[in-house]
């Protein structure tokens, strides 16, 4: 006797297989922008610290003990750029922008708050605590980002 699959079920089956394929882009993508960071990381002569995340932060001004949460609205001037210099947007030349953390990025999101009020660094941002596979204007999908961070004020 022929088993018959209902068209649910077969539809199930290639839902999961794209489930499936999808995590593995994303975990290859992981690694790909882990070896990008190492590498820009490497011909400049960084040191840096890696979070279970995969973000790379190197804090050169540690600032004061106070340190922004999620829900801290904070001043921050910045410079973004890609591992070949390119500068994509830059707070410098105007006043620093205001936000509340928990409305950026989650590589923002998760680095800002290691710095203290004062901070000043660099966070090397894998594309999937970027904005991943959606390109932004300028921003290409899976594209690692480096921002220079100065946390001038924490509310």
């Amino acid at each position: 006797m022929k088993k018959q699959f209902s068209h649910w079920a077969i539809i199930g089956l290639f839902a999961l297989s794209s489930l499936i394929g999808s995590c593995t882009k994303e975990d290859d993508y992981a690694k790909i922008d882990d070896e990008i960071i190492r590498e820009y990381l490497d011909s400049k002569g960084l040191t840096a610290q890696k979070t279970e995340s995969g973000l790379y932060y190197l804090i050169t001004v540690p600032g004061n003990s106070r340190k922004p949460d999620i829900n801290s609205r904070v001043t921050v001037h910045y410079k973004g750029y890609f591992t070949d210099g390119t500068v994509f947007d830059t707070s410098y030349g105007g006043s620093a922008p205001v936000f509340p953390l928990k409305n950026v990025i989650d590589g923002w999101k998760e680095g800002i708050q290691l710095f203290g009020k004062g901070g000043k660094g660099t966070l090397f941002v894998p594309s999937e605590l970027g904005y991943g596979a959606t390109p932004m204007s300028g921003i290409p999908a899976h594209s690692v980002l480096i921002f220079d961070i100065y946390l001038i004020d924490i509310e």
